[in-house]
């Protein structure tokens, strides 16, 4: 019990990470540059995960890294980016949060994982809160904005299933490295080609990279493979909706945005979500089941008994 929950704690460093990098990317990076602002981030990040963890990709690997490259890095950073940059920080930051569902779906149809009632259940109670959280305000919605959002959460869910299928007890860092680097070198003549020069870069600029590299990516990203590498997928999944609470309450407590009552609703109801899909509450909810089951098998053979005197 106690380990399954260290991994859920190591794991929640992801989602809280990303909900705060909807809000450093719109107010401190440079707009208009997607691609190269998903560059800036990955490159770093997968030189500083190489340097604590100095190997080259062996065997699969080489192809591998650049397939989860693709998904969970190039295509991915840039979408985040540019959702980041049209949407606000809570609305952008909880489009994610219908990513438990589909990833358990992937999960089901690629890494044989079973389909259980209490995270699908988590998962409709979270997405539930998701759909207030949304509800507040949806006349300036920017549909580019979110269809960015949804594009991104179904490849980086594809990529993050992918990624637990091929676990073969390869070091989770160098693993992360391999992708942030391919991932980021297929970005920069994609950079180049499509928005030319890199962006002047101020100090605020500067240090926002810095944070979303090292942190919000290299951290985060190694904390959020580990957890595919001890919990279910659902599990993990479920850990990832807070990444809409932190963007909601960041964007509250920093950029001014206003929590209403419906708002609040939602925060009690994706907390409910992601305490459902733990596998404490799964278990506790098997031996209720089991002892419920006893129950009736020890009050059986009386009833039968009884009925058999003459």
């Amino acid at each position: 019990m106690e380990t399954t929950w260290r991994w859920v704690l190591v794991t929640a460093i992801a989602p809280i990470a990303w909900g705060s990098t909807y809000f450093v990317t719109r107010e401190y990076l440079p707009a208009d540059s997607p691609l190269w602002g998903a560059a800036l981030r990955a490159l770093p990040a997968g030189l500083v995960l190489l340097a604590i963890r100095p190997r080259m990709p062996r065997g699969p690997w080489w192809w591998r890294s650049l397939v989860l490259g693709v998904l969970n890095v190039s295509v991915f950073f840039a979408l985040v980016y540019l959702a980041a940059q049209l949407l606000p920080t809570s609305l952008a930051s909880t489009v994610m949060a219908t990513s438990p569902v589909v990833m358990m779906l992937f999960a089901w149809m690629l890494a044989g994982e079973r389909l259980r009632v209490l995270p699908l259940v988590g998962a409709g109670v979270g997405i539930a809160g998701v759909v207030l959280l949304l509800a507040t305000d949806t006349s300036s919605v920017d549909w580019t904005g979110i269809a960015a959002s949804v594009a991104a959460m179904v490849l980086s869910s594809l990529g993050f299933i992918l990624a637990k299928r091929w676990r073969d007890g390869t070091d989770v860092r160098a693993v992360t490295a391999w992708q942030f680097l391919a991932g980021g070198l297929l970005l920069l003549p994609a950079a180049l080609l499509v928005e030319g020069a890199p962006p002047p870069l101020d100090v605020p600029a500067l240090l926002g990279f810095a944070y979303v590299s090292v942190f919000a990516t290299a951290l985060a990203f190694a904390a959020w493979f580990t957890g595919l590498a001890h919990l279910p997928a659902g599990t993990v999944g479920l850990v990832g909706l807070l990444n809409p609470v932190t963007g909601v309450l960041l964007g509250t407590l920093v950029a001014g945005e206003v929590l209403g009552p419906a708002q609040l609703v939602g925060l009690v109801l994706v907390l409910a979500g992601i305490l459902l899909g733990q596998p404490l509450v799964a278990r506790a909810f098997g031996r209720r089941t089991t002892a419920g089951g006893r129950v009736v098998a020890e009050r059986a053979p009386t009833a039968v008994a009884a009925t058999s005197v003459p």
